[in-house]
């Protein structure tokens, strides 16, 4: 393939990528008649191009038939295969399987054989190793996570890693080891590592920063890395397989010089023993995507370098995009593969055409001016992929990319180098140690100074356009200096001006989190914020609500409609990362901190909107635990939203008549349980919008077939987490009431609810 079809050949693997995952009706047939149309008009190079579409595009599309059918929910499935890695959470293991073969227990069910990487939890698991072969009696689900503005999509995270289903290991039948993990070098090494007299943190640094073992690294190390801009330094990168590369190929055409003085500089041997360095290395940090990336980009680097019949850098760069997205195309939509190539692409225009450099002097402010260069660049990547921005990192990386690129990763290959030698390998892995430390010290430092930056969603695109702008202003090559730092000098300032545009006082934004079977609803408005309910803590320990604000946040006031898990279970995070003023929950309930009494009859008001507490009553012990849930009513402007928590319909009858109507929101009481949401409260309220706060793939059925029929009778637009994702109303405006979905589906729009979302029943 000639040199020039580079642009082309990436262009085609990244269309034929979007047009798996767009999956139009009717795309294979439309594709094979338009190549046989250029193939019978001679147009062999489109051919070849398109062949390329279909066959990226096909690779898509059985990733997305793979994933496990509804059919097979809550179904026994008994799955044998190989166990990728393994984390230890304490009470829970989590795997990740490489499916062998599947098949459902009970044999009338749908067939599972298409599954080939799931992600399990195992309670009570007994020892096991990566590598292993596995029968596991499980439960699974179709992929898929919780759906909140500006948060980690886990749902998208399962997709790009190939993860087609998700689930637990159940105890009966017994898991049973099939086969012991076979020989590994990568294993042997860890083994190794393990054995060496160590600090805790070296070792793991170690393993991260050689071996690629990332998975050793512990969640304070992840998250100083996060906070200080860094985590890129413990990927296994260019940097790494490339000093490994380099360092043979100085040593081969070192070799060559003495063996062949007269025509060593023609040796072509050190080149190909440099690229089967590159391969090897890879292939021993685990061969995963970042490991395999870094091995092509290095493998073009060495043919470019190499100067025989070598591509230019851009023709280098288009291919080594359409190699990595043929061979892998899920790595698309990996913010990885996008942060590593554009890093390269800012690398190419501000170095393109310049003199080589040289001497310390030389390189030093070579170095000092490509990471200036490119901190705006990566925070504006960072920015969009993972919504955060680490202030500290375009200083700290001056420091810390030398120091891991020229004394952590050469002192730690090298320690693998001279393993055999203990003295000198003990030494090398001593310094490296020290140096460890030094460096964790830096970014402790750095992030005390300037805290990671979680920016709200609306301005991070904002911010992100400009920081890029502010990089291509100084990397593109024949700009004027005056231009350059005219433009700057705006959009700098524009940059420290950006604010979000919160809510107007008489107004409210309501928040209904997508935080799976359990409840939390976000009240805000200009200078106030509740949170109703906090969510559920899962039997792993791991409540939502931590995964929705960065620590740090402050709240007026929690209102917990009653100490079941599934809505006071996220109150310890809370209390633990985030700062509350007041507690309230209904007397008698024990949440775990201490709270005031939420009585009938309450009132306050904030912002010029109005609150009102109309349940429970002073005398509650004769009531359940559900049936002294707090009911809040709202009241922004000509607009009143409607809590009930999870009262009974006896209750409901009990505070119907002090309701204010009309209601434009109701939150359906009990996520939509039909021991709720009672034919009276219906009829006399007829809200405009309900929300059910209800769990995907819930094994309650919530909500219930005849709550949905009843709310439909009603006229009531109906919404549901379990599909809508997060559902945010403003309420107080004056005008019509126009609620946004964090998860859009194009085929429940406009459907038999007009135009309200279509939550069906499941009969």
């Amino acid at each position: 393939m000639r040199i020039g079809m580079a642009m082309p050949l990436a262009l085609a693997a990244l269309a034929g990528g979007g047009l798996g995952h767009l999956a139009p009706p009717g795309l294979f047939e439309a594709w094979a008649l338009c190549l046989l149309w250029l193939a019978g008009r001679g147009h062999w190079r489109a051919v070849m191009l398109g062949g390329l579409v279909a066959v990226t595009a096909s690779q898509i599309l059985l990733a997305r038939g793979a994933v496990l059918p509804d059919g097979l929910l809550r179904e026994d499935l008994l799955v044998a295969g190989r166990i990728e890695s393994v984390e230890d959470e304490g009470r829970l293991s989590r795997l990740m399987v490489r499916v062998d073969a599947c098949r459902p227990l009970d044999s009338a069910r749908l067939p599972c054989d298409a599954l080939r990487r799931i992600r399990l939890s195992f309670y009570g698991a007994p020892e096991i190793h990566a590598g292993e072969r596995w029968e596991l009696t499980v439960r699974l689900r179709p992929p898929a996570g919780f759906a909140n503005p500006g948060t980690f999509d886990y749902g998208a995270w399962l997709w790009r890693e190939g993860i087609q289903a998700t689930g637990y290991v159940r105890s009966e039948p017994a898991a049973r080891r099939l086969a012991s993990a076979p020989a590994s070098l990568r294993e042997r090494a860890l083994d190794h590592l393990d054995a060496q007299d160590l600090t805790p943190q070296a070792r793991r640094w170690l393993a991260a920063l050689t071996l690629g073992a990332g998975e050793r690294l512990e969640r304070d190390d992840w998250d100083l890395l996060n906070a200080s801009g860094t985590t890129h330094l413990v990927v296994i990168s260019g940097l790494h397989v490339g000093l490994v590369a380099a360092f043979v190929l100085l040593v081969g055409r070192g070799v060559a010089r003495v063996a062949t003085p007269r025509h060593w500089r023609m040796a072509v041997w050190p080149w190909w023993l440099a690229g089967a360095a590159a391969v090897g290395y890879a292939w021993l940090a685990g061969l995963q995507p970042p490991a395999m990336r870094a091995m092509i980009m290095t493998l073009l680097g060495l043919w470019v370098v190499s100067g025989r019949h070598a591509p230019g850098p851009w023709q280098a760069w288009w291919l080594a995009l359409g190699v990595i997205v043929m061979l892998d195309p899920l790595s698309v939509w990996r913010p990885g593969l996008w942060l590593s190539f554009v890093a390269v692409a800012l690398l190419i225009l501000i170095w393109q055409g310049r003199p080589r450099l040289r001497g310390i002097r030389g390189w030093s402010w070579g170095l000092v001016r490509t990471q200036l260069l490119l901190a705006p660049l990566m925070a504006a990547a960072v920015l969009m992929a993972f919504a955060r921005l680490a202030p500290a990192a375009p200083l700290v990386n001056l420091v810390a990319v030398p120091l891991v690129s020229t004394v952590l990763v050469p002192l730690g290959l090298l320690g693998w180098l001279f393993a055999p030698v203990p003295l000198l390998g003990t030494l090398c892995w001593r310094l490296f140690e020290l140096t460890t430390q030094v460096l964790v010290h830096v970014l402790e430092l750095s992030v005390a100074l300037l805290p990671l930056w979680w920016p709200l969603a609306e301005l991070v695109w904002p911010l992100a356009l400009m920081l890029g702008a502010v990089a291509l202003l100084w990397a593109l090559p024949g700009l004027a200096g005056t231009l350059r730092l005219g433009a700057t000098l705006l959009l700098v300032p524009a940059m420290l001006g950006l604010e979000a545009s919160g809510p107007e006082p008489g107004t409210l934004r309501v928040r209904v989190q997508d935080v799976g079977q359990g409840q939390l609803i976000e009240l805000r408005s200009a200078s106030y914020r509740l949170l109703y309910d906090a969510g559920p803590r899962f039997a792993s320990g791991f409540a939502p609500l931590s995964s929705l604000w960065p620590a740090g946040q402050r709240f007026d006031e929690v209102m917990v409609s009653h100490d079941d898990l599934d809505h006071a279970g996220g109150v310890a995070v809370l209390a633990e990362r985030h700062t509350v003023g007041r507690y309230l929950a209904p007397s008698g309930e024990s949440i775990g901190v201490p709270f005031d009494s939420c009585l009938r009859g309450q009132t306050w008001q904030r912002d010029g909107v109005a609150y009102r507490v109309l349940w429970p009553p002073e005398e509650t012990a004769e009531l359940s635990s559900n049936d002294r849930s707090c009911v809040l009513e709202v009241t922004a402007g000509s607009d009143r939203l409607l809590i009930t928590g999870d009262v009974g319909r006896d209750i409901e009858r009990m505070f119907l008549l002090d309701v204010q109507l009309p209601v434009t929101l109701l939150v359906a009481g009990h996520h939509g349980s039909r021991t709720s949401s009672g034919p009276q409260l219906v009829q006399m309220l007829e809200p405009d919008h309900v929300i059910y706060s209800a769990g995907r793939h819930n094994a309650f059925g919530h909500p219930h077939d005849g709550v949905v029929r009843r709310f439909r009778r009603a006229g009531s637009c109906q919404w549901s987490t379990a599909l809508d994702g997060a559902v945010t109303f403003w309420l107080g405006h004056g005008e019509a009431v126009s609620p946004s979905a964090a998860r859009p589906a194009a085929w429940r729009r406009g459907g038999v609810e007009g135009r309200c979302h279509a939550v069906e029943s499941r009969q």
